[in-house]
């Protein structure tokens, strides 16, 4: 999904990309190489000196978009009564706490600039009935859902916008150890017969990258209208 969107917004040669990498540092080389307006940056959420310099940073990139997509852990763990307290815990220090730190960072660019885009990638079982093994992951979600909703609010006089994005399944790092049999049920059961994709994702975090900053605190859901 983040190489799908960085590559999206690399082909305006106008932008400069800083993308975060954590273990796949040869993918990034390699998209460095296609795409030279991009620039890696190796980051660990999960460790606070790196996490302490991504942030520190930010102020020097003088960035104008903000992207919150990285997630690192599990889709589908077990059902809730089996998953243990601190792997809720665990799941939110590095997924939460990293984008909430982030986030803070770039807001005082923003307000400094008076201009600025938050864009988080959500997920549409946040309206759905969600499947079964997902409560830490959509607990996460629907904790990022509420505060895209606070950034909004807050920065709107600062000319800061806060929008979403919620994609149904879709086939990515994230989801890649679900059974194939399962995989194919869902499609079976998908009204077009098939899977949003990632780059379609990308399509739709480029319109929010581009569009006015009157779009402001909503949640663009990508589920071909799934109502349950």
């Amino acid at each position: 999904m983040g190489e799908a969107i960085t590559r999206k917004l690399a082909q305006d040669p106008d932008n400069i990309i800083y993308f975060t990498f954590n273990k796949s540092s040869e993918n990034a080389k390699r998209i460095k190489s296609d795409l030279p307006n991009t620039i890696p940056i190796k980051c660990d959420f999960g460790n606070t000196i790196e996490l302490k310099l991504l942030t520190d940073s930010l102020k020097k990139l003088d960035i104008d978009v903000l992207i919150n997509n990285a997630y690192n852990g599990e889709f589908l763990k077990s059902y809730f009564h089996k998953v243990h307290a601190v792997e809720f815990l665990n799941d939110f220090k590095e997924n939460i706490i990293s984008v909430i730190e982030i986030t803070q960072a770039a807001i005082l660019v923003f307000r400094s600039k008076k201009r600025g885009k938050i864009i988080t990638i959500l997920t549409s079982a946040l309206l759905n009935t969600p499947p079964l093994g997902s409560s830490v992951y959509i607990a996460n979600k629907a904790y990022l859902e509420k505060l895209t909703k606070v950034w909004a609010s807050e920065n709107a006089r600062f000319n800061i916008s806060s929008n979403s994005v919620s994609p149904s399944f879709m086939q990515t790092n994230l989801t890649a150890g679900i059974d194939e049999r399962m995989v194919e049920q869902i499609i079976e059961n998908h009204p077009l017969k098939s899977l949003l994709t990632v780059h379609e994702v990308a399509e739709t975090v480029s319109f929010l990258v581009n569009a006015s900053n009157q779009i402001n605190g909503i949640d663009i859901v990508m589920n071909a209208g799934v109502q349950s």
